[in-house]
């Protein structure tokens, strides 16, 4: 039998047909981000406050009332350290450098604070872009049925990106409900069928008693357990009966101890 023919490769044959690769370039280093610079706007032109009296009496008693006991006895606790917040009455949103302010009669923005040189136009009204957010809710009080809180101001509202929108209609001006609260679902409201307001743990409900010597039915802040927030009177109230309770728990042991012959004043 004759064996096949096969070809015959040398050495330099197979290194012929080698392929080599071609000699790596050695990398260059990545040249480090350059920080983007802030964009300055200016709001020299802008409205941020002119004092106008337009309040009554009660709606301006009831704002001090929202905002005093959040800064009073509220603690946001799902972070460590606890979030910070800002309360306000009365104060100018600015979503947008072209868009006319909203001025809602409360809000409450959480994971915000206001800048050191708060007297510096740029720092005087809520501008979203110094913020960077909207804020989480928004409470409008009613006073007549000029407002527009269950139609313009809802909708501004709702683009605008404010997550909870409560209206308090103390007098029926809108109609049977009092209290009415929205949560924002794909850029529109939709109805609560509670005032609840789960994303940021707390809800809002109506107290009867009396604030700053007036007997009414408020709107008050509750917690997610449900207790209610106290005004910065109602924790002093507190702390002072549980200070005279220890004095007169104390004054009964002394007296106890006396009877049994001992000098309490010498322990």
């Amino acid at each position: 039998m004759v064996s096949p023919a096969y070809p015959r490769y040398g050495l330099k044959d197979i290194m012929a047909q080698s392929v080599i690769p071609p000699p790596v370039e050695p990398v260059k280093p990545v040249e480090p981000v350059k920080p983007v610079e802030p964009i300055e706007v200016d709001v020299s032109d802008l409205v941020t406050e002119d004092d106008t009296p337009v309040d009554n009496l009660f709606s301006e008693k009831q704002q001090r009332l929202l905002t005093e006991s959040l800064y009073n006895s509220w603690t946001p606790t799902e972070a460590d350290p606890p979030r910070k917040f800002l309360a306000a009455a009365n104060v100018g949103l600015f979503p947008s450098r072209r868009q006319a302010p909203l001025v809602p009669d409360v809000f409450l923005s959480l994971d915000v604070e206001v800048a050191e040189d708060w007297w510096d136009k740029n720092h005087r009204s809520y501008f979203f872009w110094e913020f960077g957010k909207a804020p989480e809710v928004v409470v409008e009080i009613v006073s007549n049925r000029k407002g527009g809180e269950l139609g313009s101001k809802l909708q501004a509202y709702a683009r605008a990106g404010v997550s909870y929108y409560v209206v308090y209609d103390p007098t029926k001006q809108l109609g049977d409900d009092v209290l009415s609260a929205y949560e924002l679902y794909v850029g529109k409201y939709q109805g609560r069928s509670d005032s609840n307001l789960p994303g940021i743990g707390l809800g809002l409900r109506l107290w009867e008693g009396i604030y700053e010597g007036k007997q009414a039915t408020w709107l008050r802040w509750y917690d997610a357990q449900g207790q209610l927030i106290s005004t910065g009177a109602e924790r002093a109230a507190r702390e002072a009966e549980r200070a005279a309770r220890e004095a007169e728990r104390a004054g009964r042991l002394a007296a106890k101890l006396r009877e049994l012959g001992v000098d309490p004043d010498q322990l």
